[in-house]
């Protein structure tokens, strides 16, 4: 019922930049917190960045400073700003939403198909 397309990933080099954009589409009827997690090879997933519909934001303690999360919630979509992308940024990065597709159904959380970002010279 409900989909999240991420885009934005790509191939950079140390010290550079990416935005990634992820948008939900499908039968929504609210969205609470969206976050982005990142997996490396042989690692744990770990969350990157969160933020809530109110706009209060979390981040990984090594991103901070280099990535932001924001949101748009009139096209249900949230964005991570990478900045000063460092070789250990390298990672597939995957978009969630904790979503309600109608007043009375619980919240599900949804995952994007996720998107490689590399980080290599």
């Amino acid at each position: 019922q409900v989909q999240l397309v991420e885009s934005g990933g790509g191939l950079v080099q140390p010290g550079g930049s990416l935005r990634l954009s992820c948008v939900a589409s499908g039968r929504i009827f609210s969205i609470n917190r969206m976050g982005w997690y990142r997996q490396a090879p042989g690692k744990q997933r770990e969350l990157v960045a969160g933020i809530t519909s109110g706009g209060s934001t979390n981040y990984l303690d090594s991103v901070k400073g280099r990535f932001t999360i924001s949101r748009d919630n009139a096209k249900n979509t949230v964005y991570l700003g990478m900045n000063g992308l460092k070789s250990e940024d390298t990672a597939v990065y995957s978009c969630n939403a904790e979503i309600a597709s109608a007043l009375r159904d619980a919240i599900s959380v949804y995952w994007g198909q996720g998107t490689q970002v590399t980080v290599s010279s």
